[in-house]
């Protein structure tokens, strides 16, 4: 069955293809699968929700500048329309998915915001300067910047993943991170916050994703070690390690077989949509968290504790 899509309805938008009542875990999705990585967001089914109604902004980030790679979709795109409703202007650095790039960029200018578009691929230091030096040209600072794109690909065992595949989750995951927060750092000053995208999956190391285990897992050794670096500058800088979410690297990543159980080993029997993950975006980009650097925070339903 199919529940109904009204926002704050018990089950959200989550699809139940035999019944709730004799399933133990609640379904975001039904089966399904995109030949390509990264996914696109507007093929999804049913589509994320990424932003809350209820959510009303307060000005926590009133006249930031904010850097959201991947904030085309997914959980990118919850962080920057909420990042708008705050009172920041975004600048969204996204490959390829131009059709999800235009569709935020709308949404959020229907908001009333501003936002700034850019595509290329960031494990290439030269775009990784263009998006500083655009970012510079179009609104003069950087305050919040969020290494949030990445890739990831199923492989059964080391042996099936490729060379290829190796360097090209290496790169966009590891190399980018690194080439964008170099470009960004000299224009960050007191009070500006860094927040990395790592994984549950770092915290209990997925049998089918150890390429991408290992950049998350390295994307939290850098939080710990620049945190502790740019701590007497005020520069903050954390982590978030999210469980399931609703978003294109699912269907990108996993047979289609796999999707209707994500989320199903969280203590909350359930994945999440991208909203559900926005407000810890704010806190680490805010004034919230002015005492607090060098963590991982752990959005994930309970599967992961301690």
């Amino acid at each position: 069955m199919n529940y109904d899509y009204k926002f704050g309805n018990k089950f959200y938008n989550y699809y139940d293809p035999i019944g709730i009542e004799s399933t133990k875990y609640r379904i975001l999705a039904p089966a399904q699968s995109q030949n390509r990585q990264p996914g696109f967001e507007y093929l999804m089914n049913p589509l994320p929700i990424f932003d809350n109604p209820n959510y009303k902004g307060s000005g926590k980030l009133k006249d930031k500048v904010a850097i959201i790679t991947g904030g085309d979709s997914g959980l990118g795109r919850a962080a920057a329309i909420i990042f708008v409703k705050e009172g920041a202007k975004v600048v969204i650095p996204y490959y390829d998915e131009h059709k999800d790039a235009e569709f935020t960029k709308q949404y959020i200018e229907n908001m009333g915001g501003e936002c700034l578009l850019l595509s290329g691929d960031i494990s290439d230091k030269n775009f990784c300067k263009k998006i500083v030096e655009e970012t510079l040209n179009r609104f003069g600072k950087i305050n919040i910047l969020v290494n949030n794109a990445g890739v990831q690909y199923q492989q059964d065992t080391l042996e099936c993943i490729s060379d290829e595949q190796f360097d090209r989750t290496m790169k966009v995951n590891i190399y980018g991170m690194f080439y964008l927060t170099k470009e960004v750092l000299p224009h960050l000053n007191s009070g500006d916050s860094i927040i990395n995208l790592s994984s549950i999956t770092t915290f209990y190391g997925d049998p089918q994703l150890i390429d991408y285990v290992t950049t998350k897992g390295a994307i939290v050794g850098f939080t710990r070690s620049l945190a502790r670096n740019l701590a007497l500058k005020n520069i903050r800088v954390n982590a978030i390690a999210p469980g399931f979410f609703w978003t294109p690297l699912q269907p990108a990543c996993w047979v289609k077989e796999k999707i209707p159980s994500l989320g199903a080993n969280a203590a909350m029997a359930r994945g999440a949509m991208p909203y559900e993950l926005a407000p810890t975006f704010v806190y680490l980009a805010s004034d919230d968290s002015s005492y607090v650097t060098g963590q991982v925070l752990h959005n994930n339903g309970g599967e992961v504790m301690g």
